[in-house]
């Protein structure tokens, strides 16, 4: 499946999924048919690999999730959704969630006008992520700028473009966020 983990080289003819979206080698075509484990585990992977965390961070984030009330896929993605690398990402200040992360933890991103160097920072509504006053020349974050009216921007962040910030404005519900993902097989696969 399609991950748009190369950043705009996922948007364009050259994506690698585009030109074959079948395995590679000889017997590429061939896919056995897949166990249920085999689905939500698949499941996991893929949302684990979209947003670039490790297994430990990913099992933390499921497990809060859970503590709090509501339906616990949705507060899964809305916890990874809140995220700081996310969000630099959303909002169109780097191209890959890999690259946003470089971006906090090498100081180039401020939240509330504070240095945060922290990619799993949680954001709350009304926060407001800036690039700092030294980096906004930077050609990669200018670049990614300016693919932002190709990509889109989540209808819960604000950006102003001119002042290099955002706004977190709110929590996005489930219905908002286009994730290609079945949370709930995600969910099951945590509670066998």
């Amino acid at each position: 499946m399609k991950l748009y983990l190369k950043g705009e080289r996922c948007y364009t003819d050259k994506c690698s999924y585009e030109r074959r979206s079948y395995a590679p080698g000889q017997h590429g075509r061939l896919r056995p048919k897949l166990s249920d484990y085999g689905i939500r585990l698949r499941e996991k992977q893929k949302l684990k690999r979209m947003y670039g965390l490790s297994e430990k961070q990913f099992k933390r984030y499921f497990k809060e999730a859970d503590r709090q009330k509501g339906v616990t896929g949705t507060n899964f993605l809305i916890l990874l959704e809140r995220r700081l690398d996310n969000t630099v990402y959303r909002l169109g200040f780097a191209q890959s969630r890999a690259q946003a992360r470089q971006l906090v933890r090498h100081g180039h991103i401020l939240v509330n006008g504070e240095k945060v160097d922290i990619p799993s920072y949680l954001l709350r509504p009304g926060d407001v992520v800036a690039v700092r006053e030294k980096s906004r020349q930077l050609a990669v974050i200018n670049e990614a700028l300016e693919a932002v009216p190709r990509r889109g921007i989540p209808p819960w962040l604000e950006l102003r473009k001119e002042a290099y910030e955002g706004v977190f404005k709110y929590y996005p519900s489930r219905e908002e966020m286009n994730i290609p993902v079945q949370e709930q097989l995600i969910v099951e696969f945590y509670s066998k």
